[in-house]
């Protein structure tokens, strides 16, 4: 199986701040890689999956499904889209999650079989939900099957001056990228022309993030203060995100998991 990379969006979320002018883009995704290997199929987050679309408010609660304005679509979701490539979904092996939120972590249970690759603070937060947002962002349904965890730890190798970076595999890379929540990650996958895909995660929201100065429609950077775990590292890691983007924008190019326009620049874009 040759290195190929597919850029899936898993869900789909219409938050009503999106019918305020400039409040808050319309529609945000879930930005999803998936990535052929020699030994399997790879998949970099989840968006929503199958029990999600059956019963969102009972495996997302009501809060969520609300305010994000979650559409629920079969077609969506990770294991249709696999199959919808050709593909036996039993050939993805591994998944790699930015983070557990509802939004990244639903497809877990449509791959029981599969390594889930997660840092070890992230996995211990979900674990524990010892907050009151914790209890509201993280649903222990999506992972009551039980997988084959593959915890993360700090330690490891340096990339773009990123620390403590361990190895998926030779071409994807779990990079810790702490503030969103504590254990969130950035996932690299090495382009087979060359170069580098960064999935950010919830790092940032909104493309121009990416730009100095920085711009994000206010329903999105609050939203991004009320979800944070760790606000210094947020706000540290942004800026690194941003020099990264200046500074070797041409040999990585950097996603968040919910930028609509993002995705559309690469969902036909097969590397």
């Amino acid at each position: 199986m040759s290195h190929r990379i597919h850029h899936l969006s898993c869900a789909t979320m219409c938050p009503s701040a999106g019918l305020v002018p400039g409040l808050a883009p319309s529609r945000l995704v879930a930005h999803c890689l998936l990535v052929e290997g020699p030994d399997g199929l790879t998949l970099v987050d989840t968006g929503f999956g199958t029990a999600d679309v059956a019963d969102p408010i009972g495996r997302l609660g009501r809060p969520f499904v609300m305010s994000v304005g979650a559409r629920m679509d079969l077609a969506l979701t990770a294991i249709a889209q696999v199959r919808a490539l050709g593909y036996d979904p039993s050939d993805v092996r591994d998944i790699v999650v930015t983070h557990l939120d509802g939004d990244h972590a639903g497809g877990l249970g449509d791959f029981p079989w599969a390594r889930v690759h997660v840092h070890a603070d992230e996995l211990a937060t979900a674990r524990a939900r010892p907050t009151l947002l914790d209890k509201t962002r993280y649903s222990a349904k999506q992972w009551a099957h039980d997988p084959t965890w593959v915890e993360h730890r700090p330690g490891g190798d340096r990339w773009f001056g990123f620390e403590s970076v361990q190895a998926v595999s030779e071409d994807v890379l779990l990079i810790p990228l702490r503030g969103h929540t504590f254990g969130h990650s950035a996932v690299a996958v090495r382009r087979p022309g060359g170069g580098w895909y960064l999935h950010a995660g919830d790092g940032y929201y909104f493309a121009d993030e990416k730009l100095t100065p920085p711009s994000c429609p206010p329903g999105l950077r609050a939203t991004q203060v009320l979800m944070e775990m760790d606000r210094r590292s947020r706000i540290a890691n942004q800026g690194r995100l941003r020099e990264l983007h200046a500074a070797h924008g041409d040999e990585v190019t950097i996603i968040c998991a919910h930028d609509a326009s993002e995705f559309e620049a690469l969902a036909a874009v097969t590397d």
